[in-house]
């Protein structure tokens, strides 16, 4: 009897402990599912938070792109016939670019003109290439030259502007007249837009009409060359200095006017000391990050071919080349001017880039 009752009482207190036990595993869950109910909210939160963050990115990216998006890749082909190989490749994945352009600015900040700038010590440029060539990435979007902004400043030289506004700077290279450069001055003078051309000394022979048309309506008149040669090739500074100064002093002959300070080299084609050569002769080297084939007289670009290449690729700061001798240019300038204005461009005179 007093062991039936002993059993009793201690399979009621098994009971008790196994009640109480039970009790603390469900207190025990509870509390784990309350943690990770706080702990899966924190997690939404972040994934909301880096949603927003993208979905501001987008936007910022988007008012570049939808002007450009619907172009046909196909027009972003080969641009200039004086472009290499490396801006044959088209729109391809590039490394974010750092022009640094207004740092740049500020580091010749206070030189006088004419002054030859102090290089780094033991510092030189490399060119990738003597032949001028773009990449580009992305549509509206500053193209990668096979030398940089902040390098080529060091010479005076320049292929485009600041990204931070929607400027174009006009230039077109003039080796010869064919009936083109009329209508493409017309064009110009109907934007009151100013441009630079570039000319030979074929050019100023044998059109100096159109010569002083360019400076009396205040375009720059600039330098590439007299004779249009392969300016790597000239190593003597008398040579290359003969080469420039037969251009200035005929247009000088033929306007009365000072030729402006810039220079184009022929075909893009320059090297290093070509650049310290034109900078101790007082001409900033200028050139371009945006062009199309243009330049064969015969075998002209359709006026839709040439529209789909200039407009996906144009990009703010652009240096843009064109040749007089095209007649597509002639016959679409005012068309071209006028779908630039309507994307938010404006045009400025070299003077603006280069300070000179």
């Amino acid at each position: 009897m007093v062991i039936a009752m002993r059993h009793q009482k201690k399979k009621r207190t098994v009971r008790k402990i196994v009640k109480r036990t039970r009790k603390s595993v469900i207190i025990f869950l509870l509390l784990m599912l309350l943690f990770m109910l706080v702990l899966l909210a924190g997690c939404k939160g972040s994934e909301d938070g880096a949603e927003k963050d993208a979905g501001a990115g987008e936007l910022r990216t988007q008012d570049n792109l939808e002007e450009t998006k619907k172009m046909n890749e196909q027009g972003n082909s080969a641009g200039g016939g004086q472009q290499s190989k490396t801006e044959q490749q088209g729109l391809q994945e590039l490394p974010e670019q750092d022009n640094d352009f207004a740092g740049k600015q500020q580091q010749n900040e206070g030189k006088e003109e004419g002054q030859k700038k102090s290089r780094p010590e033991g510092w030189e440029l490399e060119f990738s290439s003597e032949d001028w060539g773009l990449s580009f990435g992305e549509p509206g979007t500053q193209p990668v030259g096979n030398a940089s902004v902040e390098d080529l400043a060091w010479y005076d030289a320049y292929f485009m502007g600041s990204d931070e506004e929607k400027v174009i700077y006009l230039t077109f290279d003039c080796g010869y007249e064919n009936g083109n450069t009329e209508p493409i001055l017309d064009a110009l003078k109907k934007h009151d837009a100013k441009a630079t051309f570039f000319v030979v000394g074929h050019f100023l022979e044998t059109a100096p009409d159109l010569v002083k048309r360019m400076a009396n309506e205040g375009h720059a008149v600039g330098n590439h060359t007299y004779h249009h040669l392969d300016m790597p090739t000239i190593s003597d500074m008398e040579d290359f200095r003969k080469e420039m100064d037969d251009v200035a002093d005929l247009f000088k002959e033929i306007t009365g006017k000072e030729l402006s300070p810039y220079y184009r080299p022929p075909q893009g084609k320059c090297n290093t000391a070509n650049l310290e050569k034109a900078q101790e002769l007082g001409y900033c080297t200028i050139f371009w990050s945006l062009a199309y084939v243009d330049w064969d007289a015969d075998n002209q670009p359709s006026h839709e071919e040439a529209f789909s290449k200039l407009t996906s690729r144009v990009h703010p700061g652009a240096v843009v080349l064109l040749h007089n001798t095209s007649q597509t240019n002639g016959e679409i300038l005012d068309e071209l001017l006028t779908k630039w204005e309507g994307m938010g461009y404006s045009f400025r005179p070299l003077s603006e880039l280069t300070g000179k």
